[in-house]
């Protein structure tokens, strides 16, 4: 019986714009990233020799001058093209993306595998992602937009993100990083003494958008200054590089001792950079969950597709439920989580930060966590079901899986997203947290 259409119906289709924006897209990668990718060996990033290829093993661990070289490159040509400013607003050059188009886009750029189109192990992508940038023309004074974000966006000037600290992660409001008045040569401005870890990309960046109490007790929200910080400043200090699970490393490890700044470098208020350092960290992790879920379904496709080549005994190996019950697992997983990210997407664009964090910070923490889990459980699950090639540096999922294990950890670690989950469930947060309270 057909349903009464007067009781309506959801819409579960993506814009037909979208649509033609992916495919859009997709000829861009054929026509100028894959024959840029295939010159001049550049194929040796992406195979088996891309640890190797990518990392400067006697400079620190660092990436290559030749591999950065190539994504400037790849960068360059999607910028001509107009592609890789997409969600930034048209003020700089962007097309103003909404939260719906740039999941439907990370999904399916991630979900081809490796490529000199998206390689998301540092965070490289023909269709970028700019929280860097937002994060200014919300907070910065008419002089640090033109800085950093012209200059950012000519290639001039750049900076990192200098939240987390070696005794201090995700209890940031603990930092031991602290910052006092101070007069120098007749300036006003601020002296720093800390340190901070896991800074990534401050070998190629100017400066570090250092955090630092400048008032109150570890633990307090308020009394945190955001400062941007030269790194050829008197005093910063560059201690090491962290080597890690995948190479090559840009994680670094600093050192402030009697660093000066101006009164000119405070980004946004004095004592109120805790709310910078959480800008757009919603569209941040929905994007990662969307990138991790086109990883896993590249893994579940790949083994889908090995499984009925592969003929162990005379026959296919997908005839085993050993093996089909694992990825139907994860395909059902996949599939769920699909709807949750474009759903929670659809909603985020008509929200303002505040609304989005009151309603929605539960759901994006679920896209979040579960995506991560899932693309190295994919990964893991790809390389059993394809053996010692699955394992090997010949296939992509050792890869994959390397780099998106990190996700578990950074930007929110699982448990921490998974701690806000159950703080809306039980009304701690959230829209219920009135109603459950009285119970």
């Amino acid at each position: 019986m057909s349903p009464n259409p007067s009781h309506g119906a959801m819409n579960f289709s993506l814009p037909p714009d979208l649509q033609k924006y992916l495919s859009s897209i997709d000829d861009f990668i054929t026509t100028k990233i894959n024959p840029l990718q295939a010159s001049n060996d550049n194929s040796r990033f992406f195979d088996h020799r891309r640890e190797h290829a990518r990392t400067d093993w006697d400079n620190k661990g660092l990436p290559r001058d030749e591999w950065e070289d190539l994504l400037a490159s790849a960068r360059k040509l999607a910028d001509e093209a107009g592609f890789y400013r997409f969600c930034l607003p048209e003020e700089f050059g962007g097309q103003n993306g909404g939260n719906l188009w740039m999941a439907v886009i990370r999904i399916h750029l991630a979900k081809k595998g490796l490529g000199l189109f998206n390689d998301l192990q540092n965070e490289h992508s023909i269709v970028g992602n700019f929280p860097d940038v937002l994060m200014v023309k919300e907070f910065g004074t008419p002089e640090q937009k033109q800085k950093f974000i012209a200059g950012r966006l000519e290639g001039k000037v750049g900076f990192t993100f200098g939240l987390t600290e070696p005794e201090h992660g995700s209890d940031a409001t603990h930092m031991s990083t602290w910052a006092e008045r101070f007069r120098k040569d007749g300036v006003e401005g601020w002296k720093i003494n800390g340190k901070k870890m896991w800074i990534s990309g401050i070998h190629k960046a100017t400066h570090c958008l250092t955090f630092a109490r400048t008032d109150g007790k570890a633990g307090d929200a308020i009394g945190i200054t955001a400062f941007f910080v030269p790194k050829d400043a008197p005093g910063f200090e560059i201690e090491s590089y962290e080597w890690t699970f995948n190479m090559p490393t840009d994680h670094a490890t600093l050192k402030f001792t009697d660093v000066f700044v101006p009164d000119s470098a405070v980004l946004g208020k004095v004592g109120h950079g805790l709310p910078i350092a959480q800008t757009f960290v919603h569209e941040n992790r929905l994007r990662q969950a969307a990138s991790s879920l086109g990883a896993a379904e590249y893994c579940i496709e790949e083994s889908i597709k090995y499984a009925r080549k592969r003929k162990p005994f005379g026959k296919e190996l997908s005839t085993n439920q050993s093996i089909q019950f694992p990825i139907v697992e994860l395909s059902t997983q996949a599939a769920m989580l699909k709807l949750l990210i474009l759903k929670t997407a659809t909603e985020m664009d008509g929200m303002t930060q505040k609304e989005i964090e009151r309603d929605l910070g539960d759901k994006v923490s679920m896209c979040n966590y579960w995506g991560n889990r899932l693309c190295t459980q994919a990964a893991d699950r790809a390389m059993q079901i394809h053996g010692g090639i699955g394992y090997s540096r010949h296939k992509a999922f050792e890869h994959i899986y390397r780099h998106h294990r990190r996700y578990r950890i950074t930007e929110g670690s699982e448990e921490i997203q998974m701690r806000k989950v159950a703080a809306y469930l039980f009304g701690y947060m959230g829209p219920r947290k009135a109603e459950l309270s009285k119970l």
